[in-house]
């Protein structure tokens, strides 16, 4: 009788190919995550809203063919470049909110890219799913607002520095983790052989299997960029991002050389000379701009404004005042279950995960606090940079807990469903408000044009900066944080070209309309008032 002769073994060729092909496959589903968020902008966001108020301010500043709004001391010019190729072309809306949705989809994918050989693939597509699925997220990744682009920029720019941590550790047998080891004495990130290899978790710790896809020169390049463009979007995000990395820097060991500190330094630099230049062009240098800056954001100092945010969070778009009740006070479970989670994922770190787990969490804290410790008043759009970093370490924890635990699996299935429907409803809720308010200043400014009121011509008064970029004339203010102009500059306008004042629909004319033409805009709660001219 024969024996069957055993089955061959794969060659060495073939179990590479076969390997390249499971990456591929689980690299699509990052990929899917991506193509998801940005369908649902371009057919839910982006036929509905034209241009908000910072928006318009925004887009105005490279659009040759309308007047520049005032751009007042707290923001930064980051979002008028990327809305540049745009602008340059043509000024519809539509046009540009087509334009940075396809983006965002772009740069979602790209920035939790960078962390697939640290966590790998399934763990950064969740992540990225957790954060792409937030009502925020969805409603900003097509708008001219420079919070979702921070937030894509603090993930990339975490993940080279940890990247490039590990791509230093792994010569010489450095551990990436700065010397503190996982259960069993292993150490919390490393690097094993294994071309095509996804991270995994193996006894508590983190091993990233393989060859990184950049080398830590590369890595610090990436850091560079992305600290530099965080830095472009919102100078104060760069200060508050650089905070944490810096210390990194100094406490973990793969990053105590010059390399990866020089990266950080001159990301902050290169992103902040735009900002400085102005500061000193315009306000007389960065302590004068921060000065003002402060007023205009209400006198920025050390207060609690946790409740606030806590309120805004299914709306308001922008709470100030915010004294208002929350909307639907038992849809904000999952904003309350934050800080519990985030903690639960520090616990985690120091059992064996290491600087992985710990540096987005130590970045996400650091980006929250102006807005919990700072401001008087919160808009729901402030912590995106919060919630993406802290994805990263939620879906790691969530699928190391879950995995072949059958009731694990699902109750996390559970939690998921149920964060989807508070997320839907407060994604169908604000972008309801928004479209009505954009579509409310379109109705005006049409109106406006209707009345003879076309370019060349000048808008001052309430909620000015949309209105008057939607009917193509110029925006301007005698008092109050967009003041520009003076009155003698305004009388001189008032003889040359058409100039409207805009107020409540029950107020008077301004002091210096008096005598101006009243002109009913009914059905917006809104009133022009024209100058007559001789």
């Amino acid at each position: 009788m024969t024996t069957p002769a055993a089955p061959a073994a794969p060659t060495v060729p073939a179990a590479a190919s076969s390997a390249r092909a499971a990456a591929r496959r689980r690299a699509s589903a990052l990929a899917c995550v991506s193509l998801a968020y940005g369908l649902v902008q371009v057919a839910a966001v982006v036929p509905w809203l034209g241009l908000g108020w910072d928006e318009s301010v925004y887009v105005s500043q490279t659009d040759p063919h309308h007047p520049a709004a005032y751009f007042s001391a707290p923001r930064s010019r980051g979002v008028s470049y990327l809305t540049a190729p745009v602008t340059w072309l043509t000024n519809d809306p539509h046009a540009v909110h087509l334009w940075l949705a396809l983006l965002s989809a772009a740069a979602l994918y790209a920035a939790f890219a960078v962390w697939r050989p640290l966590l790998g693939t399934a763990r950064c597509a969740l992540a990225a799913a957790l954060f792409a699925s937030l009502w925020t997220a969805l409603l900003y990744g097509p708008q001219a607002m420079p919070n979702l682009w921070v937030a894509l920029g603090t993930v990339t720019a975490t993940g080279w520095l940890l990247r490039g941590a590990a791509a230093s550790g792994r010569g010489g047998g450095e551990r990436a983790s700065g010397g503190r080891s996982g259960p069993g004495g292993a150490p919390a990130v490393r690097v094993r052989g294994g071309a095509g290899r996804d991270a995994g978790v193996r006894g508590g710790a983190l091993a990233l299997r393989g060859p990184l896809t950049a080398s830590a020169r590369w890595a610090w390049c990436g850091v560079a960029l992305a600290v530099a463009g965080v830095t472009l979007l919102r100078f104060p995000d760069g200060c508050w991002l650089a905070l944490p990395l810096g210390l990194a820097c100094l406490a973990h060991r793969p990053l105590r050389r010059p390399a990866p500190m020089a990266a950080l330094a001159g990301g902050l630099v290169a992103g902040a000379v735009p900002w400085i230049v102005e500061a000193y062009g315009r306000w007389g240098g960065i302590g004068a701009r921060l000065r003002v800056s402060s007023d205009v954001q209400g006198e920025m100092g050390l207060r609690w404004a946790g409740g606030d945010a806590w309120r805004s969070v299914n709306g308001p778009l922008l709470c100030r005042p915010c004294d208002i009740d929350p909307y639907q006070p038992w849809l904000t479970w999952w904003w309350l279950l934050l800080p519990v989670l985030a903690l639960a994922c520090a616990v985690r770190a120091r059992r064996g995960r290491g600087a992985v787990m710990w540096l987005p969490l130590a970045c996400a804290v650091a980006l929250s606090l102006p807005y919990l410790l700072a401001l008087g008043y919160s808009a729901p759009r402030f912590f995106l940079p919060t919630y993406a970093l802290l994805a990263l370490p939620l879906a790691a924890t969530a699928l190391d807990v879950a995995r072949g635990r059958r009731p694990y699996v699902l109750a996390l299935c559970a939690v998921l469903a149920l964060y989807g429907a508070s997320q839907v409803t407060g994604f169908w809720r604000t972008l309801m408000g928004a479209r009505h308010t954009t579509h409310r200043y379109e109705t005006v400014a049409a109106r406006l044009n209707k009345a003879g009121i076309r370019p060349p011509c000048l808008l001052t008064g309430a909620q000015v900066p949309p209105i008057a970029y939607a009917a193509g004339c110029a925006s301007g203010n005698l008092a109050g944080n967009n003041k520009n102009l003076t009155p003698t500059t305004l009388r001189t306008h008032t003889s040359r070209i058409p100039v409207a004042a805009i107020t409540a629909a029950d107020a008077g004319p301004p002091a210096y309309a008096r005598g101006w033409r009243p002109m009913p805009l009914p059905g917006t709660g809104l009133r022009a008032w024209v100058a007559r001219r001789d």
